[in-house]
């Protein structure tokens, strides 16, 4: 077996293991082969350590950290205490045992708690993969740091530690209907112990990232700069060090479906670079529209699964924009927006089953179209 099929061999269980939360397993297989970091957003409950802790179990001979950080959280609590022994030699040195910088996995959750005793080295660590502290200096083995949170950092501070996290996901309650199926695949996880568990070990996830160096993203750069431009012009902020980074997502993505040549469709894991909650519509109507043209086979299975729209939910969002446009005074980036989000909403509305609410719900948004076509 191979290194990718292994690795989607563990993604499986750990979605058979937590129905409903297929989009944030696969999004954490694609930070894996990326080696890049996670953010997940949600309220408590919603299993966000849980899907963390399965997969780190599933990384075996692999050290793994996990911690739930405080406004008090203490650097030794992270990376551990100096040690005694030498510090009456008079160096300072870590002891690191059992601690995040010995770790393979890396789970920090309500991680905006971080103080700024401990944020200036999070900060390298998440995003250089290094430890840094006194003299000591050395090279993290974290194949990659996922952070958790119930709530989005409100000061400057805090929006840097949010952007060494290049995907960003919400992690909610599963759907009603879905809650059977839930109970049942909790109550087998916590009687399993293990044992039917799937397994793949770091030096092969090391392999699978020099693997996704080699993948040829040349068929889909042009689009991919075209898109990043569109992004810019919508006021999502994407920077050219991001704009980079990106790149190896997509990379992840083609590998994961088992191509060494990026398609269309790999496009899908820019939906989860938003900044603000605001922005997850405006990114899923953006790249959807991109990429409903091409073909689903062999594409990443998240490309293409979008969820059944309510058709009035759909419709309170094209009177809810109808009635921003009409308020005036919005600058350039907010008739933007306005218009993302409306082609969004009419791309959505495609999916709508019942045809009397699409013909209706198609009716108002050519009916704002035309008030914007008449204002420009």
């Amino acid at each position: 077996m191979t290194g990718i099929d292994k690795l989607n061999t563990v993604l499986s269980y750990v979605k058979n293991s937590f129905v409903g939360k297929n989009e944030i397993v696969d999004l954490l297989g694609v930070c894996l082969i990326a080696n890049e970091n996670a953010f997940l957003l949600g309220p408590p409950g919603t299993a966000k350590s849980a899907i963390v802790r399965s997969l780190s179990e599933c990384i075996i001979e692999g050290k793994n950290f996990e911690y739930l950080l405080t406004r008090f959280t203490e650097p030794n609590e992270i990376f551990g205490p100096f040690d005694i022994r030498a510090l009456k030699n008079g160096d300072l040195i870590t002891n690191t045992e059992g601690m995040m910088p010995e770790a393979s996995m890396v789970f920090l959750d309500e991680i905006f708690n971080a103080n700024s005793a401990i944020l200036n080295s999070l900060l390298l660590a998440l995003n250089e993969k290094i430890f840094r502290r006194g003299k000591e200096t050395r090279k993290l083995p974290a194949l990659m740091f996922v952070g958790a949170s119930n709530v989005m950092p409100e000061d400057d501070a805090l929006n840097a530690l949010l952007d060494r996290f290049l995907i960003r996901v919400r992690c909610d309650y599963v759907d009603t209907d879905l809650l059977d199926q839930v109970l049942l695949a909790g109550w087998k996880l916590q009687n399993d112990a293990g044992l039917n568990r799937s397994e793949i070990m770091p030096h092969e996830i090391l392999e699978l990232q020099k693997q996704r160096k080699e993948v040829d993203l040349s068929p889909i750069r042009k689009q991919y700069v075209d898109l990043v431009h569109n992004l810019r012009n919508t006021g999502i902020k994407v920077s050219d060090r991001r704009a980079v980074k990106i790149q190896n997502l997509l990379a992840a993505s083609a590998l994961m479906s088992g191509r060494k040549v990026a398609v269309l469709s790999d496009l899908w894991v820019v939906k989860y670079i938003w900044d603000t909650e605001e922005q997850i519509e405006i990114l899923s109507g953006i790249i959807d529209q991109i990429i409903e043209k091409e073909s689903p086979e062999g594409a990443h299975p998240q490309a293409f699964a979008n969820k059944t729209p309510n058709a009035e939910d759909l419709i309170k969002e094209v009177i809810l924009l109808q009635n921003k446009w009409e308020s005036g005074k919005l600058s350039f980036e907010e008739q933007n927006v306005i218009k993302d989000k409306l082609r969004y909403v009419q791309t959505r509305s495609s999916w709508v089953k019942n045809g009397e609410h699409k013909q209706h719900i198609q009716t108002e948004i050519d009916g704002l179209w035309q008030k914007i076509l008449q204002t420009l």
